[in-house]
């Protein structure tokens, strides 16, 4: 019988803190059949290091765009720079864009403008977008809705809305993406979320090297950990881990276009 697979459909494996030994944690993703990682690039140096990471190593692909606590950094220079790298066969999604209103380093109308930028962008190259949302999904909802995104779809990263929310985003095209949060003990959202949304919308992350699952909670994340993001849907559905693996699997390849 074949072991089942995994994808991390969103890592940063750019960041300085793989900086020492980045071979290693891909070795252990491997070890632990983690089949392919996407990797973001959310600014210019981590865009440059997703583009080399994509050279390196066939199993992992890139998505590319700037992120909302940064949107007061971006260009138009690093939107057409941005474009022109998207044309590469191995990048497979803008982002990841969207609003962040817990951080105030960046306005809320000048992540709006490049937000909206952003999904104009993803459209005109027909790739999906990369949403990350905090404290702002009324108004992440609403330029998704206004831009109509749902013309490429995406993904809601690290998703810990409403049960609501999350239909209401799949019906504009969009995948729910689960990550570290829903196996901690209080987090009653995004376990409704794995528990009601049928196994087809759902995608696993790791977002690392943030938000590590329990029980590693506070240590350095990594990819090899998104089997525990899957067990942990397992034991929410009630169905084996093997068929989370495979079919949040299939669903990657089906949505980045991956095989």
């Amino acid at each position: 019988m074949m072991m089942s697979t995994y994808i991390d459909t969103h890592v940063h494996l750019n960041a300085d803190q793989y900086e020492e030994d980045l071979q290693e944690v891909i070795d252990r993703a491997i070890a632990a059949n983690v089949e392919k990682m996407v990797v973001i690039g959310f600014d210019k140096k981590t865009i440059e290091r997703a583009m080399q990471l994509i050279e390196e190593f066939d199993f992992i692909y890139a998505v590319i765009g700037w992120h909302p606590v940064d949107a007061i950094d971006c260009t138009d220079e690093y939107l057409s720079w941005i474009e022109q790298l998207a044309k590469h066969p191995k990048v497979v999604g803008i982002g990841e864009t969207g609003l962040d209103y817990y951080w105030d380093k960046s306005p809320k109308d000048i992540q709006q403008y490049w937000f909206r930028k952003q999904i104009q962008l993803a459209k005109k190259l027909e790739l999906p977008i990369i949403i990350h949302n905090r404290d702002a999904t009324g108004d992440v909802v609403r330029i998704l809705h206004e831009e109509d995104a749902a013309a490429v779809g995406g993904i809601m990263h690290c998703f810990g809305g409403s049960v609501e929310t999350a239909r209401e985003c799949i019906n504009m095209n969009f995948m729910i993406s689960l990550g570290g949060p829903v196996t901690f003990k209080n987090a009653r959202q995004p376990k409704e979320v794995a528990t009601e949304i049928p196994l087809e919308h759902l995608l696993i992350e790791t977002d690392a090297p943030y938000l590590a699952p329990h029980p590693y909670r506070g240590k350095r994340n990594e990819p090899a950990y998104v089997t525990l993001v899957a067990e942990e849907i397992a034991r929410l559905k009630e169905i084996s881990v093997e068929e989370v693996a495979s079919k949040t699997t299939d669903n990657a390849k089906r949505f980045f276009k991956i095989d």
